[in-house]
């Protein structure tokens, strides 16, 4: 073995929200990684533009930083439970973590999840609890929750024994004194130094790197992201890629072999074991393949991943508007953007149908779908979606289903009304306390079917103020029916624009989510029927003109302004003969059979089956 490497490798940890991408940009800042007059966006780690317009980070990142001759390599994490799959792999190429939680929330489900693979590893996690200037900061309660969620991880004494620095990302500080409120991030990097190992990685050896990482480079091809597990590769070295079997998938040569720097990739020669570097040069190589030296046959141990959970069937957009707003139409197109998503996000899955038009992809939850949804629409793609549907499996003869725990933060006024609707959706209460602050903390087991588009309503129900936060628990026993959207839908009859003084009329009928002039056909849903069951109406029914005046003035129309609603929330809302149409400008809802008659005999043919 070769002396251990000036190097530290580390992932930061933490549920979505409690500053990890804020922390790292102090580190950049305070380690001189950036210029003090260089001028960079906040948060500069979510580079993604639906990771700024969401504030949340959806795909993990690598970065290194430089401080006092030690190079620490830094891997920020997916936050969400949705985006898991991200978190799973990276735990594999470093060899410390800090696990950042907030002064107020404490440990949330996602710490939970992914603090425990981190466990499982053997990593010993640097414990840091950040916002400590919260004025509701609960630092040493939260201690005790950390401890507490270790020992229920199966953490071993040398793991319950964690560090502590308490900080505050935004302000760039960090102390072993909760009641510090200056100073620097120093303490952790010192923390960092001290506590993290040196990879103790076998320099001499045959070349191995495990794929945790696939990004694609107009120029350079497929560009891998892991660990280098043992030996040196230099540029144009010969390699060869292997799968979990030990089989090979392809033989090249390692043509560019990059190191990061702050926020960059850097060209290097040469890099050795320990070092997280990304390389191009294969073709069909994917995360979870060893990339090795010609004579290694023995692939390196990756990861298993959690399986998919959630479906939805993407299909050819076939309504009437089809090809009017989007470039990319054709099943073709969609499906080879679809299996290029597959390549390099590993917790998506996708099978084609029979008749080549549609496709079911499946994921981790709707949050995960729907971010590749709105990455497929902003590109020009146009397609019909369906509405979400849970993976079932067969366990012993029993048809099992995907169960959630849910941890909801709530105000106390509005706990019952939560506990009753998560009732109806077949939830089991599992946990109920006070949180401080007049807030209740609820936590679930419920299915994951009994979920979709329960967020809106949600958010309705406790007024914008509630938190909701949701992590796959297990497979278990069938649940029987669940209540599902209690209202009909009002259905348009005709095509083009509709018309002020025919949705005005329609307004007593329910809940409109169309404007005047705006475009719409046969099949197409316009609103929401107050009443439970679907009727068809006509949104462009003009008043009749005659050469009779009327003896009053007319009244000038005043519309309520309607429901319009986002890509997740119309997902959410529709039934399971419904679908979104989403093109790049338009988000429509529409029934999947446009043409009434054709609806009448698919319903009666669900009826009869």
């Amino acid at each position: 073995m070769s002396a251990p490497l000036p190097l530290r490798n580390i992932a930061i940890i933490a549920h979505v929200d409690h500053g990890k991408t804020t922390l790292v940009d102090q580190l950049f800042r305070q380690s001189g990684t950036f210029r003090e007059n260089q001028r960079i966006e906040e948060r500069a780690m979510d580079s993604n533009d639906l990771e700024k317009e969401r504030g949340i980070t959806i795909l993990a990142k690598c970065t290194s930083v430089e401080w006092n001759g030690t190079r620490i390599n830094i891997v920020d994490t997916p936050g969400h439970a949705d985006f898991g799959g991200e978190v799973e792999r990276i735990l594999s190429m470093v060899d410390g973590v800090i696990l950042l939680v907030d002064s107020s929330e404490g440990a949330m489900p996602q710490t939970k999840f992914v603090t425990g693979k981190a466990l499982a590893l053997g990593l010993r996690p640097i414990v840091v609890v950040n916002k400590i200037d919260r004025p509701d900061g609960r630092a040493q309660e939260v201690l005790d929750e950390v401890f507490d969620l270790f020992v229920n991880l199966d953490a071993s004494d040398e793991q319950c024994d964690f560090p502590v620095l308490y900080a505050s990302g935004r302000n760039g500080y960090a102390s072993t004194d909760e009641n510090a409120r200056e100073g620097s991030l120093e303490p952790l990097f010192q923390k960092i130094v001290d506590h993290v190992p040196a990879p103790n990685l076998d320099v001499d050896g045959p070349f191995t790197f495990l794929a945790t990482l696939l990004d694609r480079d107009n120029f350079m091809g497929r560009v891998l992201t892991g660990r280098v597990q043992s030996g040196r590769i230099k540029v144009n070295d010969p390699i060869r890629a292997l799968d979990a079997d030990g089989n090979v998938i392809e033989v090249g040569r390692a043509s560019k072999l990059m190191s990061f720097n702050g926020l960059d990739r850097v060209p290097v020669e040469e890099a050795k074991a320990g070092d997280i570097i990304a390389l191009a040069g294969l073709e069909k190589a994917t995360v979870a393949n060893t990339i090795a030296a010609p004579e290694v046959t023995v692939p390196i141990k990756a990861q298993p991943i959690d399986p998919p959970t959630l479906a939805m069937r993407f299909a050819v957009n076939d309504s009437p508007f089809a090809g009017r707003e989007g470039d990319k139409v054709t099943s073709r197109m969609i499906r080879d953007r679809l299996m290029r998503e597959a390549e390099t996000n590993v917790a998506i899955r996708v099978t084609e149908s029979e008749d080549k038009d549609s496709f079911e992809v499946a994921g981790r939850g709707e949050l995960q779908l729907g971010v590749l949804i709105e990455t497929m629409r902003r590109e020009g793609f146009e397609l019909g979606i369906s509405r979400p549907c849970v993976l079932f499996r067969e366990e012993n003869g029993q048809r099992t289903e995907p169960y959630e725990t849910v941890v909801i933060d709530v105000d106390d006024e509005y706990s019952s009304t939560v506990v009753d609707k998560m009732q109806r959706r077949k939830a089991e209460l599992t946990e109920m306390r006070p949180s401080g602050s007049g807030k209740t903390r609820l936590t679930f087991s419920a299915p994951s079917r009994g979920l979709i588009g329960y967020h809106g309503e949600f958010l309705s129900d406790t007024r914008g103020t509630g938190i909701m936060n949701r992590l796959f628990e297990k497979y278990g026993p069938h649940k029987g029916q669940i209540e599902g959207r209690i209202n009909g839908v009002l259905i348009s009859n005709c095509t083009g624009e509709a018309v002020a003084y025919a949705l005005n009329s329609l307004e007593d009928r329910g809940i409109l989510f169309v404007r005047p002039q705006d475009k719409i056909y046969e099949g197409m849903i316009i609103g929401e029927n107050a009443k439970p069951e679907d009727l068809e109406v006509n949104p462009m029914k003009s008043k009749q003109l005659t050469n009779f005046r009327s003896t009053g003035k007319d009244d000038a129309i005043r519309l309520t302004p309607p429901k319009i609603m986002t890509l997740e929330q119309a997902i959410a809302y529709i039934d399971e003969d419904e679908m979104v149409e989403v093109t790049p400008k338009s988000i429509r809802v529409r029934k999947t059979e446009l043409d009434p008659h054709e609806r009448k005999k698919a319903s009666r043919k669900k009826e009869l089956a």
